[in-house]
C-alpha cells in the first residue's frame, strides 16, 4: 500500500489573536482551506501542527502575533463504504453539494444492520472522483438525516467547505425544512383537548405550536419521548392544508421545524393526540367512524404501511456561492393514493 501524501499548509497567526491555539487557527486559516474547528482539532491531536519544527498537539497551547504555524494535511483517504450502482433522484448538483429525493424505504447512512444499499452507498458511486474529501475522508457529508421510511428532500455535502458551512446553518436552525403529514384527526384551536395538553398551543391562523424537550425513551432506546426537564428543546409548528371526514377524522398537515431533532415531528403529533397514519412507533392504531369516511378509506388508513411522512421543502444558504436555494419534492405515489381515497365521500 503506498504512502498517503501531504500538502502543507501554512499560516502567520494575525494581531490580537485569541490564546488558545485552536481558536487561533479557526480564526486564522484561509477560509479556501475549509478546514472546520472540530477537524483543525483533530489535526493538532494527530501532531499535524508544528511551530518551528516543534509539534503542539494540545488546543490549548498558548499563541502569539506574527507565530508561523504549519499544517500538514493528509490527501482525501478512501471511503471503506462500498460504492452501488443505486438510482437517485436528484434536482441540484454542483462541486461543493448535492440535493436528493430519497424515496421510501433507503436509509441515509449505512449502519450494523444496514450495511449497503443505503443514500451514502449510492452517492459513492454517483459521484466517484467528484468527492474532494469531507472530514479527511473521501466520502459524503451528511449534515442531516430523515428516518427509513419517511420520503423526500436532503442535501448532502460534497466538500469540507460545504460541509462546514451546511452544518452551522442546520446548527443555528437557519435552515428552511417543510413536511408533509397525513395524521389522525383534525387539530383545531376550537378543540378543548388540546388547550389541556401541556407544551401544545396555538398560533394565529389555527397554526398548532408544540413545544417540549425530547429525550430517548426510558425504557425503549430506540424511541423518542416528550419530556419537560432535560432532554433537548424542540419546536414543531403545523396548519391544516386539508380535512377528511365529516365528522374530521383525519387531516393533511404542513409541519415546519424550529429545530431539528429525531423522530421530532412523529413525537409531538403524537403528543397533541395527532399522531401520524401508518406510523408503528408513535402513530397506534386508531378506530375510525365508518360514518365518517368509505370502506376504501379505512382499509387505506389501516394499510398504510409506514409513517405518512414526506420532507417536502428545502431552502438554504448555498455554503460557497452565497446563493439561497429552494426546493421542492410533491408527495410521493403512496400518500397521493392514500389522500384521493380520503378524499372519496362517505356512502350516504
Amino acid at each position: 500500500m503506498s504512502e498517503p501524501s501531504f500538502s502543507l499548509l501554512r499560516v502567520t497567526i494575525a494581531a490580537d489573536p485569541p490564546r488558545r491555539l485552536d481558536k487561533a487557527l479557526s480564526r486564522d486559516v484561509p477560509e479556501e482551506a475549509a478546514l472546520s474547528r472540530s477537524r483543525l482539532a483533530k489535526l493538532i491531536e494527530a501532531g499535524e501542527v508544528r511551530r518551528g519544527g516543534e509539534a503542539l498537539t494540545d488546543p490549548r497551547a498558548k499563541v502569539a502575533e506574527g507565530d508561523e504555524i504549519e499544517i500538514r494535511i493528509a490527501e482525501a483517504a478512501e471511503s471503506h463504504i462500498l460504492p452501488e450502482p443505486i438510482p437517485l433522484e436528484i434536482l441540484f448538483e454542483d462541486d461543493d453539494l448535492i440535493v436528493v429525493n430519497k424515496p421510501v424505504g433507503m436509509v441515509v447512512h449505512p449502519a450494523p444492520g444496514t450495511p449497503s444499499g443505503t443514500l451514502v452507498n449510492a452517492l459513492l458511486h454517483h459521484c466517484g472522483d467528484a468527492l474532494s474529501g469531507v472530514g479527511g475522508m473521501k466520502r459524503p457529508g451528511i449534515v442531516h438525516r430523515i428516518d427509513k421510511e419517511t420520503s423526500g428532500l436532503l442535501v448532502v455535502a460534497k466538500s469540507d467547505r460545504a460541509h462546514h458551512g451546511l452544518a452551522e446553518q442546520f446548527e443555528k436552525h437557519t435552515v428552511e425544512r417543510h413536511y408533509n403529514a397525513i395524521v389522525y384527526g383534525v387539530p383545531d384551536a376550537s378543540d378543548p383537548r388540546l388547550r389541556g395538553v401541556k407544551g401544545v398551543s396555538f398560533e394565529p391562523g389555527n397554526i398548532l405550536k408544540v413545544t417540549t424537550q425530547l429525550a430517548r425513551h426510558k425504557t425503549d432506546r430506540q424511541k423518542q419521548a416528550v419530556c419537560f426537564s432535560g432532554g433537548r428543546h424542540a419546536v414543531t409548528r403545523a396548519r391544516i392544508l386539508e380535512s377528511f371526514g365529516t365528522p374530521g377524522v383525519a387531516a393533511l398537515m404542513e409541519c415546519w421545524l424550529e429545530t431539528g431533532r429525531t423522530h421530532q415531528i412523529r413525537v409531538h403529533m403524537a403528543h397533541a393526540g395527532h399522531g401520524l397514519i401508518g406510523d408503528p412507533t408513535y402513530g397506534g392504531k386508531r378506530k375510525l367512524n365508518a360514518k365518517a369516511l368509505p370502506p376504501a378509506a379505512i382499509a387505506a388508513v389501516r394499510e398504510f404501511p409506514r409513517q405518512a411522512l414526506h420532507a417536502a421543502t428545502l431552502g438554504f444558504i448555498h455554503p460557497v456561492s452565497g446563493e439561497a436555494l429552494r426546493f421542492a419534492a410533491p408527495l410521493p405515489a403512496d400518500m397521493v393514493e392514500l389522500v384521493d381515497k380520503l378524499r372519496a365521500p362517505a356512502a350516504g
